[in-house]
């Protein structure tokens, strides 16, 4: 049995104190749960990132119901995301000057198929997906094939680059009809970390399947990656 720090237990016992809160409350207490720590319990050693987590009411099973998108967020997500892009001919060239940290074609392939995998988001040309195809077995159950749906399969790479490296995040629903996104740091602001998660609200809102009966988005909860949760009211 893994063994609980007391820092993580001291987190735990305050958050417990919170009921479902409004959004911004929700995350100015998420922000406040490692002040006033017991002495001798030191907080988190790195910035950690902060994530939404929202039940749906859809049934991923069904292929009309399956809830995905990307967003640039209004503040970026406090990381520099590192960008592949599989392309060929003047798409290479536009690629780095984006930004891109990787760019290539079948060689890159090989890579990851041997089990490289030191990037963030990958994103591919319409005319190299022979190439990437074979590679949906290790890139698609870590959500990073590359699809037209998601923006990541496209004749305008430049652009695609340029928003990933802005911050431009992706989410899909998982099968137990959850979307996981991550919106920030913990050292943003309250309201830019507000505004972030305003806008993936908005969108996710959007894309309600018209074949979705009932509530729509049923319970919503904040979180970052070494905290407990706190719940939202939705």
């Amino acid at each position: 049995m893994a063994r609980i720090s007391k820092r993580m237990k001291a987190v735990s016992k305050k958050a417990a104190e919170y009921d479902a809160l409004e959004l911004k409350a929700a995350v100015e207490a998420l922000q406040s749960l490692e002040k006033g720590l017991p002495k001798g319990v030191k907080p988190c050693g790195f910035d950690q990132a902060v994530e939404v987590a929202l039940r749906l009411g859809v049934d991923p099973k069904q292929a009309d119901q399956m809830v995905r998108g990307s967003i640039v967020l209004p503040h970026g997500i406090g990381k520099a995301q590192r960008v592949l892009v599989f392309a060929q001919g003047d798409k290479v060239a536009a690629a780095e000057e984006a930004g891109a940290d990787f760019v290539g074609g079948k060689e890159l392939a090989d890579k990851i198929k041997d089990g490289w995998l030191e990037f963030d988001v990958a994103i591919a040309a319409p005319d190299m997906m022979g190439v990437v195809g074979p590679l949906g077995r290790v890139l698609g159950p870590r959500g990073m094939m590359p699809s037209p749906r998601a923006g990541t399969v496209t004749q305008d790479i430049a652009t695609a680059v340029k928003e990933y490296k802005a911050g431009k995040v992706e989410f899909r629903v998982d099968a137990g009809s959850n979307v996981h996104c991550i919106v920030g740091k913990m050292s943003f602001d309250s309201n830019q970390l507000l505004e972030n998660i305003e806008a993936l609200l908005q969108l996710v809102r959007t894309l309600k399947p018209s074949s979705s009966k009932g509530v729509y988005m049923r319970n919503m909860s904040l979180t970052a990656t070494m905290m407990p949760s706190i719940s939202v009211v939705i």
